[in-house]
Formats: C-alpha cells, structure tokens, sequence
C-alpha cells in the first residue's frame, strides 16, 4: 500500500496511531485547591510537562509507524554521467577457437593459460566493462545465428556474468554477420536516445553479404545513430583490412575486407583496429575508452530502502529524556522523604 510516498507492508497498524494521544488523558493528576492563590506561577514546570507529553506521543506514533514497516519503493532515477550506450557484438565462430595472432611474440604470452581469440576477448572486454561506470551495455554473439545474450542495461554484473559464459564451449562454423549486425541495431529500437550508441564488433573474419542486406543494414545504422568500431583479430600478422603493395595474393578478395570496404562506405562513423597482438588488442580498447566518454543521459534503478530504522531511532531519542524525567522524579522524590 502507497502512503505518503511510502510502501507500508503493514498498512492496518497506521489504524492505530490515534493511540499516541494518550499521554494527553491524564485526569487522574488533577487536584482541588480551595484557594488558588496558594499556587505559585511556574511557567517552566507546565513547559517541561507539556515537553514531556509531545515526547511520549512522539514514542507511541514512532514505535506504530515502524511496526507498519515503511519503505521507498524501487524506483527509476535519471541522472546525467559521460559514457556511451555499447552493444558488444562478438563472433563466436570456430575460428575464434584458433590462437591469437600466431607469431614469436604470441607464443610468449597467453591469457590465463588459454591463447584462443575468444579468451583474449574475454579478458580485455571484461576489463573494457569494468572501467566505464556509465556505460550501458549490450551483448550479441553471432556464428551461424545470432542471439541477443542481453539487452541493454545498466547492471555490470549481468555484463559480465554474459561475457564470461560466452567464453565458455566451442564455436560453429558458420559466420552470419549480416544477421547479428541487424540484430545488434534492435537493440536500440524504441529506445530513448540517450547518447553515444555503439556497435563494439569483435571478430576475426568477416562474411559476403547480400546487396539487399547490406541496403537494410545501411538504413538501420542511420536512422538509429550508431557507429561501428570493429576490432579485427589477425591469424596472422600480415593479413590487413587495408590493401598494400606488398598484398598476398590470397588476401585480395578476402570477405573482411569487403566488409571492411562496406562499413567505411555505409555514411556513419566507423573505425577499425587491426590486432594482431596482445599489445595491439589492448590499445585499441584504451583508444576507444578514451574517444567515447559523451555526455548521456543514465537511468540509475534504486532498489527498495527500508525506513522502520528512521522511526525506531526517533522513538529512541524521544525516549531518552523521558527517561530521564524519571528519573529525576524519582531521586527528588527520595530526597524529599529522607
């Protein structure tokens, strides 16, 4: 039950707050006087006990309102941070089960023992999370389907949690990436516009796509406001999204680079980052950290807070000084006997 402003789970023990008057029905302390004349005037003895009277009613109504155990319900805030609203997008296909940038200095190093691209990922999307306060997050895996693993939200608790699972298993084989890209712009659709809104892609490939597919995913990413940063994870160092003069000819028709070619013609922004190691991987997620810090609009949830404390704290220190009123009474009372 709502009650000013407040959730009350015993709302039928506010029934009896008109107990709290009874420290007014004191009868039985009135005297007869013949003459009143012999009543000397003291203002400050009919101060004290009126003091006294508003302190016990303070007691009685503090002790009922916290039986009622009032609460503020959850509720939603909005307050204004600096941040980004990032959908990580990450393949999940077989090959991110290969090392990471297989070269000298790859064999060096490993992350916690395991050098597959998926954990790599893992560990510096884990890291990316934790340093953005602000940040709502977003999470879609894609290999032969993609799966909205999270919508958008606030919690890095559930973030992390999605991104430690999907590190988890073995990938499929198969790539649709036009799919998860479609499904990673869903995300914002009916969505207030906030802020910054960000497709995070990790993957080590990419995929051929339609012309039609690429018509719709052009018109998705303008009409909701993203940018596409993609972190492109290199099998090997050679390999670049860019072509050279140097090119292997194996690389020149390969599906990241048209992917590449289509992300820089759709008309929205876009940045790539070529890691082809640890050091690389790292960089590139301190680079976007750094760039996407825009002021946005964060819907905080504040859970439900409990306020039975407040009264019983207030009944405490009303009580002390009757107490201590008491007390008085009843060492000036034996004083006066002996």
């Amino acid at each position: 039950m709502m009650l000013f402003g407040l959730e009350w789970a015993f709302p039928l023990v506010l029934l009896l707050l008109p107990m709290a008057l009874l420290p007014w029905f004191n009868n039985n302390l009135d005297k007869t006087v013949a003459w009143t004349a012999l009543v000397p005037h003291d203002p400050l003895s009919r101060t004290i006990s009126l003091a006294l009277k508003v302190l016990s009613s303070v007691v009685i109504a503090a002790l009922l309102l916290a039986v009622a155990s009032p609460a503020i319900p959850e509720r939603t805030v909005e307050r204004f941070g600096e941040g980004a609203e990032i959908v990580l997008l990450l393949d999940r296909s077989r090959s991110m089960d290969d090392a990471f940038a297989v070269t000298t200095q790859a064999a060096n190093y490993s992350v916690a023992g395991d050098n597959s691209k998926r954990r790599v990922a893992r560990t510096y999307l884990t890291e990316f999370v934790k340093k953005r306060p602000d940040d709502r997050f977003g999470f879609v895996f894609f290999s032969t389907n993609s799966i909205n693993l999270l919508p958008l939200t606030y919690s890095k608790e559930a973030i992390l949690a999605t991104i430690e699972a999907n590190s988890l298993g073995k990938g499929l084989s198969d790539t649709n990436l036009a799919d998860a890209l479609m499904n990673s712009a869903l995300m914002f659709e009916d969505q207030p516009y906030r802020g910054s809104r960000i497709v995070l892609l990790v993957s080590d490939g990419g995929q051929l796509m339609t012309d039609e597919a690429m018509e719709l995913i052009t018109k998705r990413y303008k009409e909701m406001n993203l940018s596409i940063y993609w972190i492109y994870l290199k099998a090997r160092q050679e390999m670049t999204l860019e072509p050279s003069e140097n090119d292997n000819i194996l690389y020149t028709d390969l599906p990241e680079r048209k992917v590449h070619e289509f992300f820089k013609g759709i008309g929205i922004p876009y940045r790539a980052f070529e890691a082809g190691s640890l050091d690389e991987f790292a960089k590139a997620m301190d680079e976007i950290d750094e760039q996407q810090y825009q002021t946005l609009i964060v819907e905080e949830l504040v859970p439900h807070e409990p306020k039975a404390d407040l009264f019983l704290w207030l009944a405490l220190l009303a009580m002390l000084p009757l107490a201590s009123s008491h007390l008085y009474s009843y060492w000036g009372v034996r004083k006066a006997h002996e």
